[in-house]
Order: structure tokens, then sequence, then C-alpha cells
């Protein structure tokens, strides 16, 4: 994945219903909450750990660990969190209740722009960088087919790391009482790619470090504050008609993701 693609948004369709998208912007308008240029990522994250450097070995060791998880409930998972389409349901134990295309419109649409910033955020430093990816550099089993799209695709930030922890912060802003829960969701949707074995995890790390700084910038435009405000609402209504997610379930997710990968 080069970045989250375009058709993330359009094809979250959690309910299986028609996506209405945002109001149409004026000619010329960004597509999502900044304008092109306001934030130049690549100026803000650490250079790509170099070939040979302490931080690329350490990022080596820690590919080949994380090879013996594979069949592991936390392989299962990874395998779970690549469909970056389906995040929303990813954050139901976080939040409670699980997010829909009917019940939550407000939360899609937010999704639908941030997309946009996300894209900007993480296309630019992986087209710098060009950082292979960790199973083109050591041999080890990896939890996606071994596509050339993947190999083309650079390692450095990750863009689902990017995406699942600006979707993360975002959730946080509008339900700050499970913000705990939210954030350590998001923390390990980018992890499961170091599972997976498709990002290194100083990857990993640049790509939540990407997302902080995106979402910095994001949360000061009016737009997203009155969109939080409606997801707010859309969050308090839809916890309360329930159903709640399986406790069980949830349960052991949570137990599993507070586990150390290694």
């Amino acid at each position: 994945m080069r970045a989250v693609p375009l058709a993330v948004a359009a094809t979250l369709l959690l309910s299986g219903s028609a996506l209405a998208a945002p109001d149409p912007a004026p000619a010329g308008a960004p597509k999502g909450y900044l304008p092109a240029g306001t934030l130049d990522t690549l100026k803000v994250l650490p250079p790509a750990p170099p070939p040979g450097s302490p931080q690329a070995e350490a990022d080596r060791k820690i590919f080949l660990a994380t090879r013996a998880l594979k069949d592991s409930p936390r392989w299962a998972l990874a395998v779970n969190d690549v469909d970056e389409k389906a995040i929303l349901a990813d954050f139901q134990c976080a939040l409670g209740f699980t997010p829909s295309m009917s019940a939550t419109p407000r939360m899609v649409g937010l999704l639908m722009r941030l997309r946009f910033d996300v894209g900007a955020a993480v296309n630019g430093p992986k087209d710098f960088y060009k950082r292979p990816r960790p199973y083109l550099v050591d041999e080890g089993p990896i939890c996606v087919d071994k596509s050339e799209g993947l190999a083309k695709s650079p390692d450095y930030p990750s863009g689902h790391a990017t995406w699942g922890y600006s979707v993360g912060l975002a959730l946080a802003q509008a339900d700050p009482e499970h913000a705990t829960e939210i954030l350590a969701r998001a923390r390990a949707f980018g992890e499961s790619r170091v599972v997976c074995g498709v990002h290194n995890m100083s990857s990993v790390s640049a790509g939540q470090l990407n997302a902080s700084a995106l979402m910095a910038a994001v949360s000061g435009t009016p737009l997203f504050q009155t969109d939080i405000a409606a997801i707010r609402e859309e969050i308090a209504r839809n916890r309360k008609a329930g159903p709640a997610p399986d406790a069980a379930k949830c349960a052991a997710e949570a137990a599993l993701i507070a586990k150390p990968l290694l």
C-alpha cells in the first residue's frame, strides 16, 4: 500500500447501504480538511533508518522474531487489520457499539475527508525515502500475498499506521472518556503491520508520529471541530441504543493487544 487508497471511505459499506458523500465542496476547495501544502511531513518525520544503522538492524531482528507469531491469535488479528476499509468496525469494542453507515454517517463522512489528508502526509515521505519493506530484505512469511504492487510500495512511513492512528486520534477527541481504549486499538492496528511482516517497527512508529502531526493540524480547522461535535452526538446515541459488542470477544481482544509483540 503506497498510502491510504482514495477509495477507502467510498467502500466503507459497513451496513451494506449506499454511502452518502460529504456535502460537495466549491470548485478549487480542498478535498480534505487541510489545503494542499499546509503540512510537510517530510520535514516533521525523522529520516528513515539507513541500511546497516543500529535502528535498521533492530528492525531486522524484530521482523525475524515476529515471524514466530504466524498462525497465532495475534496473527489472526493482524490479518483482520489488513482491511483498512473496515477500520470503524475495528473500534467497536473501544467505542462500545458497532459503527455503521446508517448509524454513524458523520463518522464515515469524517473518514472520507480525512483520507485525502492522510494520503498527502504519507506519500511525500514514502516517495522520498523509498525504503524497501522488511520481507524484501529478509526471508519470512507475511500475512498477505507478496504482490508486485506491495513490493513497489515503500515501507517508510507506514500508511496503515498513519491511517489507523489518525482515525484513533479523531475518535478519541469525539469520545474522550474512552480515549485509552480507542488509542490502544489504534496502536495495535499499526503494530499489526509488524506482525504481518509488511512494515518495519520504526516505520510503524513513524506512521504514528505522522498521524500525530497531521491531526494536530487538522484539529485546528473549524470543519473538523464541527464534524467532531456531530460525531460525539452519534456516539452517545448509539451507545445508549445498543447493542453492545460481545463482551467476551472484546475482553479477549483487549488482553491480546495489551501484550508486547515480543
